[in-house]
């Protein structure tokens, strides 16, 4: 049996955990959380579009990216 080690957001967030009372109340916190990483996610963005890193020319090959696993 492997032992699990939590780190201490981890902890914290466990902790936090026990306040969460209701289906309305657990909805809200997942609404917080995400909208905590969309907010990271905007961040790092927009970093790499000032850096240059990320650019109009490299968004559209998005559109054209397929990377899937071939199944046999």
């Amino acid at each position: 049996m492997n032992t699990t080690v939590f780190n201490l957001a981890q902890l914290q967030v466990l902790e936090m955990m026990s306040f969460v009372d209701s289906p309305e109340a657990l909805a809200e916190l997942k609404k917080a959380i995400s909208d905590y990483f969309a907010k990271q996610a905007q961040k790092e963005i927009d970093r790499l579009w000032e850096n240059g890193e990320l650019n109009e020319g490299k968004v559209d090959k998005f559109y054209q990216l397929h990377e899937r696993t071939p199944y046999k």
